[in-house]
């Protein structure tokens, strides 16, 4: 596996296992596939796994599998969870429990989860410094560093409020200038800080099921990949990029996204490669309706409405401009092939989820447009009338949405 050393000496494989969206299996994480999966990537030379107290089970499961060797293989990197921190001593007691959960005595690189600048100041204020140096001379952590979900002056605000060892930022060729983006990239590089990288398919958009004019384009290299593997290849073609955090659940994307990592180097990707990119992302611009990377972080609502699943739907009809999409949404959403109605209508406007979108977007605002669209008049009767049709027919439509 190809490796990327850092100031403090730690040589960081280019490809990490980002722990958000493991295998899952009756509603919980397919522990038997995980573990593999894992495994076989640390064999394969990824030394770097990152998760956080609020991906679900995910600690408490590599608690249970990065036991002897493979605990010593890897760097593990967790997360304080800011949004329960009210006092100093709160820190104490979240980082006593992740240990306790992780069953280890020490974590690797230790980051202050989904930073802005007003989480920042609060943090400040009750001293989160002097915690981190406390916890790092006792040797609970070994590193400390922020993920980060702002902009590039609160990004620039806070790498230099402090001598950081390693920063988290979502990057990939459509986030050029979200965020921290380019600029931000390469000014933590320029401070000497590790720069690991989340979200390098933007939550899958750039991978699997892509639009024909995206395939059209790609197809014009001599050289054929996947859209999977163009987008991973762009984001380690930076120098300055320690890490590429993965959220892999499939054997396949395993193999593939290691393949990768052995392959790229930097500063690799060919003056005609980069126009291709150039390319894409403008067909991307046009087609994307809402900027979501379905993280999950604005749920659960209050209303029930499942808020990733109505954009990745709203999306895909504006993406691929299939009417028939709306087919799915009113079965998958309306009720019918859950018990729980989970459409965009229910939402009451209360502004919950909107406070804890890493992307900063107006989800109630976006959520009526689904609405608007995906609805329309008469929506609850259509849910009780295609109800009544029976599920061999709503079974008939799912089969044709797996085709």
């Amino acid at each position: 596996m190809q490796m990327r050393k850092l100031k403090n000496g730690d040589e960081i494989s280019a490809l990490g296992f980002g722990a958000m969206r493991l295998p899952t299996k009756n509603m919980g994480i397919d522990k038997k596939r995980a573990k593999e999966q894992i495994y076989y990537a640390i064999d394969h030379g990824v030394n770097f796994i990152d998760t956080a107290f609020t991906y679900p089970g995910s600690e408490s499961f590599l608690g249970e599998v990065l036991t002897r060797e493979y605990r010593e293989k890897v760097k593990l990197c967790t997360k304080m969870p800011l949004w329960f921190i009210k006092k100093y001593e709160d820190m104490e007691k979240y980082l006593k429990i992740q240990l306790e959960t992780l069953h280890t005595d020490y974590i690797d690189y230790y980051l202050l989860h989904g930073l802005d600048k007003n989480s920042f100041e609060k943090l400040n204020e009750l001293r989160v410094f002097d915690f981190l140096e406390n916890a790092k001379d006792e040797g609970k952590i070994k590193n400390i560093g922020f993920s980060f979900h702002d902009n590039i002056t609160a990004f620039k605000y806070i790498v230099d409020a402090y001598d950081w060892d390693a920063c988290l930022i979502q990057y990939n060729y459509l986030d050029e200038t979200n965020q921290a983006g380019t600029e931000g990239l390469k000014y933590a590089a320029s401070k000497d800080i590790a720069v690991f990288v989340m979200e390098p398919l933007k939550g899958g958009i750039l991978a699997g099921e892509v639009p024909e004019k995206i395939l059209q384009i790609w197809d014009k290299s001599d050289v054929k990949r996947s859209p999977a593997d163009w987008a991973l290849r762009w984001v380690l073609n930076h120098p300055e990029v320690t890490c590429v955090l993965s959220g892999m659940n499939d054997e396949k994307q395993v193999d593939e996204n290691i393949k990768i990592a052995n392959e790229v180097q930097p500063d690799s990707l060919t003056d005609g490669e980069l126009k291709l990119y150039d390319e894409v992302k403008e067909v991307y611009n046009d087609l994307t309706a809402v900027d979501c990377t379905g993280c999950g972080y604005c749920m659960p609502c209050p209303q029930g409405v499942n808020i990733p699943r109505s954009f990745e739907l709203y999306n895909h009809k504006h993406m691929f401009k299939q009417g028939a999409i709306s087919i799915f949404y009113l079965m998958q959403l309306g009720g019918l092939t859950d018990e729980n109605e989970a459409y965009a209508g229910l939402c009451t406007n209360c502004g919950r989820c909107g406070k804890s979108c890493p992307q900063k977007l107006d989800i109630p605002e976006l959520l009526e447009d689904v609405s608007k669209e995906m609805e329309g008049r008469g929506f609850k009767y259509k849910v009780k009338f295609v109800g009544s049709i029976g599920m061999p027919i709503v079974q008939a439509f799912m089969s044709l949405s797996r085709r």
